[in-house]
């Protein structure tokens, strides 16, 4: 057993893929270019391991990697976690352990730089890291999974383990974390009256497919199993929604079911947390930093342990609101408060990332408010991966609860980072020139309706008589761009409840086009279960409901196509592309100052929107997206001003808002 855990350790460092048999058979190995397979029998592995029958490797490297790994394997080894309630503390190895944690979301960072995320925060002094999973980039459709590249979890799992680092998995299935729907898949809202976060059948039986799925993935790298993964979060917060405790079974049997072994836990704030406990779980709280920690946890574990499973040293953002600031010194000072009182902790965020794509969520209070595509959050490290000077104060907090003879290692030198010199998008095309084929239907459908779950609907009708009148979107999800005869005529903003203009056609027919953005759907609060997005109910006209509707699908899932030829400018969204040259790649902050709304495509990846209301003016362009040579940019924008170039700076500018 001793040499096969070796080789399954070896694995881990040279590429194999994992050896509980669910990866590719053939992969290549660092440490010789013969293709590595393994043979192996049922009796050569412990219960716990899938034996990967039938895979071969070369006598002239298995020698040699047995060898190599023998000392690897051990020393990796991570220690036996468990709970000791009737003391009060988490233990690893029968001793007291102290949870330091930081949360940071591997799909919120490029895969490539994942590595680089986790030293920085063995660096800071931390022992774990925490990640939430988010549903819907695993199973874009039903049934449909993807755990490769960025998405390739258990992989994040086995770096920080590599690193030193323990980890705690929150799979929901509902996250909140500022991401799209919760992380909920946007195909749940094909069915109108299905209900999540409830005992819906339908929304059980897929969250149940999505959980086991996921324990194959990440349940042989539990603690348990020698891996490095100490805990696992049932839903998320549930407290602050419901307090259905049949409910909270369901899903707690769901991830036993699914394989995981290791302690399970609860998080909520402290006056919601008797709706989001059960008596089975470890009861953690969110938000305090103070005696509100003990004595909301004693109410229901009189000895504890003790964990803050959200301390918050930076705050998010929303469109059109100031850059959210949290002070250094006073979250170092609480840092302080926990670790020297035995209080294990999470800061939230450690890192926040990116949200790429589409992918950000948004708010409801008393109105819509979206999110921007920089998670940022204030954090101790950056979007790219910097430490700042939070990051330097909470090091120096933690070095002081440092067991005896132990030292934190010296913090990395960050990823290079590049500036390109502002350029041009010489070309320009308008977006109804590159519409789809549509789908028609008498009244307008929902973006879930056709099938589509990000990016921008365009819904197009044609108007026969002359008429003056109010138009009335009802349930305008989120912002909208209005056309007549391709001309632009009104915005409609969901934050702003805007959902009606005036329009007189003085001669028909006319063609009447409403561009909807899906602004990110809402991740926190009661209206989680009215998600669905663009038209959503009706348009009426002077009173009449306006009728034959046809609908053109822009989910932007790949760059759009664009001719060679460059066209005047002209009025309405229009597509830009543009070329810029690099002797050497590294990180840069696209400067987006001067354009209106939309987003950008660098070498066909979608890194977010761009919105001149701020406070985000940049968009993160991490280099491993760029290349030597000649690159490829395409803006989409809604509302397009004169400004037509760009340039690549080297800091963020996530504080600057324009008046709207």
């Amino acid at each position: 057993m001793q040499d096969l855990r070796a080789v399954h350790c070896l694995q881990k460092r040279c590429g194999w893929g994992d050896v509980t048999g669910r990866s590719p058979t053939r992969l290549k190995s660092d440490a010789d270019s013969t293709e590595c397979v393994l043979i192996a029998t049922p009796a050569d592995y412990s219960k716990d391991m899938q034996p990967p029958i039938g895979r071969k490797v070369t006598t002239r490297t298995l020698s040699l990697l047995i060898a190599l790994a023998a000392a690897a394997a051990a020393a990796a080894e991570p220690g036996r976690f468990t709970i000791d309630t009737e003391r009060g503390m988490f233990l690893m190895d029968g001793k007291p352990f102290q949870i330091i944690s930081g949360e940071m979301h591997y799909l919120r960072i490029p895969r490539e730089y994942w590595r680089d995320r986790l030293r920085m925060a063995r660096a800071m002094g931390l022992n774990t890291v925490t990640t939430y999973v988010f549903w819907n980039m695993h199973e874009p459709a039903p049934g449909v999974f993807d755990f490769s590249g960025d998405r390739d979890l258990a992989q994040f799992v086995r770096t920080a383990q590599e690193l030193g680092l323990y980890v705690i998995i929150r799979p929901g299935p509902y996250a909140c974390a500022e991401w799209e729907f919760g992380g909920y898949p946007s195909w749940l809202l094909k069915e109108h009256n299905l209900v999540v976060r409830s005992m819906d059948e339908r929304y059980l039986k897929a969250s149940e497919r999505y959980i086991n799925r996921l324990g194959q993935e990440i349940a042989p790298l539990q603690n348990t199993r020698g891996g490095p993964i100490l805990m696992v979060q049932f839903e998320n917060e549930y407290g602050s929604y419901g307090k259905d405790k049949v409910y909270l079974r369901r899903v707690r049997d769901m991830l036993r079911q699914a394989g995981f072994g290791v302690p399970l836990f609860t998080s909520d704030g402290a006056e919601q947390m008797p709706d989001g406990y059960l008596p089975e779980a470890l009861p953690a709280i969110n938000g305090s930093v103070d005696q509100e920690v003990f004595d909301t946890i004693r109410k229901f574990r009189p000895h504890g342990p003790f964990f803050v499973a959200e301390f918050y040293p930076g705050w998010l953002d929303h469109w059109g609101e100031p850059h959210a600031h949290v002070d250094a010194v006073k979250s170092a000072a609480e840092l302080e408060w926990m670790l020297s009182r035995s209080v294990s902790v999470n800061l939230y965020m450690f890192h926040g990332g990116t949200n790429f794509g589409f992918m950000n969520g948004a708010n409801y209070s008393d109105h819509y408010q979206p999110q921007p595509t920089s998670y940022d959050y204030d954090a101790p490290l950056d979007e790219a991966g910097r430490p700042t000077p939070k990051f330097y104060k909470f090091r120096e907090v933690i070095a002081r609860h440092l067991p005896a003879g132990v030292h934190l290692p010296e913090v990395p030198s960050a990823r290079p980072m590049t500036t390109i010199p502002r350029f041009e998008l010489q070309q320009s095309a308008s977006l109804l020139d590159a519409l789809p084929a549509p789908v028609k239907s008498e009244r307008p459908l929902s973006m879930e309706d056709i099938g589509q779950s990000y990016g921008y609907v365009l819904y197009r009708t044609h108007l026969a008589n002359p008429a003056t009148g109010l138009v009335t979107i009802t349930e305008l999800r989120d912002f909208a761009v209005v056309l007549l005869n391709g001309h632009p005529i009104a915005s409609l903003d969901r934050r702003r409840k805007q959902d009606s203009f005036g329009l007189t056609v003085s001669k028909s027919p006319a063609v009447l086009d409403i561009l909807v953005e899906n602004g990110g759907r809402i991740n926190y609060g009661p209206l989680l279960t009215r998600n669905r997005k663009g038209i959503t109910e009706k348009v009426t006209w002077a009173g009449k409901e306006l009728t034959g509707w046809e609908m053109y699908p822009l989910p932007m899932e790949q760059a759009p196509a664009m001719g060679p030829g460059k066209q005047p400018p002209i009025p309405g969204p229009l597509l830009f592309k543009g070329v810029f040259y690099l002797h050497h790649t590294g990180d840069t902050f696209l400067d987006m100052r001067g354009w209106g709304k939309g987003c950008v495509f660098v070498n066909g990846r979608n890194l977010g929107r761009f919105w001149h209301i701020g406070p985000q003016q940049t968009l993160y362009l991490p280099g491993v997206f760029l290349r030597e040579g000649a690159n490829e940019i395409i803006v989409l924008d809604l509302m397009p001003r004169s400004h037509h170039s760009v340039a690549g700076i080297g800091n963020p500018i996530l504080d600057q808002l324009e008046p709207e």
